[in-house]
């Protein structure tokens, strides 16, 4: 793994961040850190790592190839956590709301939504897109 920045925002290097949770060497243990590794997972296409932390009930239905094309065709260029409500170790869920910013055939997109985070048997899984509140 390189020394370069992980590409979640925190400002340090993906070997001390998301990277330990991508090879398996940590499991995060916050509803944000799952969120900030999820993207990370986007920008270095690991799709795998996309699938393995889907609340394992939608698992199944998981389209690895339109996620590999997707995640391949965006250039991702940021994220920003607004808020966040629960989801710290000792929680078993939370919501993290974010922006993830992406260029998109040269326009700049962005991603806004409020994420349910469970845990389960110890560890964080991303469940699907909620309302704000």
């Amino acid at each position: 793994m390189s020394n370069a920045l992980c590409p979640c925002g925190t400002g340090q290097p993906l070997s001390a961040c998301c990277g330990t949770f991508h090879d398996g060497a940590a499991l995060p243990q916050t509803a944000e850190q799952l969120m900030r590794s999820r993207y990370a997972a986007f920008a270095l296409q690991r799709i795998d790592y996309l699938r393995d932390t889907l609340w394992p009930a939608y698992q199944a239905g998981f389209d690895p190839f339109a996620t590999a094309k997707w995640a391949a065709d965006n250039h991702w260029v940021g994220l920003t956590i607004l808020g966040k409500n629960s989801g710290g170790a000792k929680d078993r869920k939370g919501t993290v709301l974010f922006e993830a910013r992406y260029l998109a055939g040269g326009s700049l997109q962005t991603h806004r939504e409020n994420s349910l985070f469970k845990k389960k048997s110890g560890r964080w899984y991303y469940v699907e897109a909620v309302e704000e509140t």
